[in-house]
Formats: structure tokens, sequence, C-alpha cells
């Protein structure tokens, strides 16, 4: 069993950064697709950014795509989710999400891993607000 901790959510003015991780993760060992979701005030929860460690591919929403980069961080055994340029639109509470894999291709453009209960491991989330 997975125990997905989410770390490095906070206040941030617009136009700012912030990094986001989940750990932990056995890469050495296991193949997994993560995800961050994020989910706003009376909004429906969001696949925002994926990657899969079987082939390194990632998936980022048009919502965020040049803004925010998903990246796996070996040394701390973690996905971190890279995010710049923050728009008070971007405040939400956000969430890990992370699956074992066999070593297969492409596997955030799997239909089941673009929904939030399509993975086994799920975080409690931590909170990003973009305000000034």
């Amino acid at each position: 069993q997975v125990q997905l901790v989410e770390s490095g959510g906070d206040l941030v003015q617009p136009g700012g950064s912030l990094t986001l991780s989940c750990a932990p993760f056995e890469f050495t060992s296991n193949y997994y697709v993560i995800s961050w979701f994020r989910q706003a005030p009376g909004k429906e929860r969001e696949r925002v950014s994926c990657i899969s460690s079987s082939d390194g591919t990632t998936y980022h929403a048009d919502s965020v795509r040049g803004r925010f980069t998903i990246s796996r961080d070996n040394a701390k055994n973690s996905v971190d989710l890279q995010m710049n340029r923050l728009k008070p639109e971007d405040t939400a509470v956000y969430y890990c999400a992370a699956d074992r894999i066999d070593d297969v291709q492409a596997a955030c453009t799997y239909p089941i891993f673009e929904r939030w209960n399509g993975y086994d491991y799920r975080g409690q989330g931590t909170q990003v607000t973009v305000s000034s």
C-alpha cells in the first residue's frame, strides 16, 4: 500500500511560481503512472498533468500547458509539479494520484487514468492560493 503525501502548497501572488511534490515512490523497482489533479471550489476535479515512469511521457491540460511542468525526482523518490506564471484561476486543492503499471508506453493517454477514481493510490491534497 502506498500512502501518497503532497507538499508545497502555499499562497502566492499572480505571476509567481510554486513547486508541489508527491512522494514516496520506488522508481527502481516499479513503474508508475502519476497524475496531479486539482479541484477549485464549486468545480469538478480535473487532471492537470501526468507522467509515466515507464517511458517518461507526460501530459498537460490545455489550461496549464506551457506554464506547468511535471517531472520525476529520483533522488527524492518524488514527482514534482513546477507551476510558473500562476493565475488566480489556478487556485485549488491539488491532489496527487498514482498507480503501478507494466512497462507500457503512453500510460497517461489511457482513459482510466484520466479519472481520479482510476488510480489505486491517492493523496489528501495541498492548497494552492493565487492572490494579491
